[in-house]
């Protein structure tokens, strides 16, 4: 089976070709995405139990900024850190402000390269069904030169339009299946930051140390 579909592949035409190996190309790059998006959320879940476990410990600013500071992936650290580490005297509205543009950034970390695997799930069917449609036009322009409507004459061209599809299918499925776990776990995570904020807020307008 593998070597019939492998030579379906090499014997196919320049386009479709082109076709597959746009969407190797997706596929490559999204489950490339899937597995260092899994690596990230895994430790900054793991870093912002941390910093909440330090937190409830020690509510000193200074010293929870000292116990914290290798925290480079946990949203609810890195707010804190970036807040702290502003040298201006502010109020607590100032403080509110700043806690709302750090939580910003931090969301678009989250959600970064989720945008390429909805763009997979979305684009990479109509790319293998542009690869099978060309195929099939492949295929009964032999018919119409062989002079010939038999099964052996269109199966071959047919089959091989057909890859197109099936590995089109193969790139989207993941993808969208991954954008929406990931997509989940970061808006899981931006809830989490910002009622936590609600904290931090109370610790900064005490003073910054």
């Amino acid at each position: 089976m593998k070597d019939s579909v492998l030579s379906l592949i090499l014997q196919a035409g320049l386009v479709v070709k082109i076709v597959l190996l746009i969407l190797l190309f997706f596929s490559v790059v999204s489950w490339a995405i899937i597995f260092f998006k899994q690596r990230y959320f895994s430790r900054a879940n793991n870093e912002s139990e941390q910093f909440i476990r330090s937190f409830r410990s020690n509510r000193d600013s200074r010293a929870l900024f000292k116990a914290t500071r290798n925290l480079s992936l946990s949203p609810i650290a890195n707010v804190f850190k970036a807040v702290y580490s502003d040298e201006v005297r502010r109020d607590r509205n100032e403080i509110k402000r700043l806690l709302r543009r750090y939580e910003t950034l931090e969301s678009v970390k989250l959600e970064k390269y989720l945008n390429f695997l909805a763009t997979t799930g979305s684009t990479t069917p109509f790319i293998g069904l542009f690869g099978t449609v060309w195929g099939i036009m492949s295929s009964f322009h032999g018919i119409g030169t062989a002079g010939s409507a038999s099964l052996a004459v269109v199966a071959p061209g047919i089959a091989e339009a057909l890859i197109a599809t099936a590995v089109g299918l193969v790139a989207a499925i993941p993808a969208v299946i991954a954008y929406n776990y990931y997509l989940s776990m970061s808006r899981k995570m931006i809830i989490e930051m910002e009622d936590f904020s609600e904290d931090l807020l109370e610790l900064f307008s005490q003073g910054h140390e």
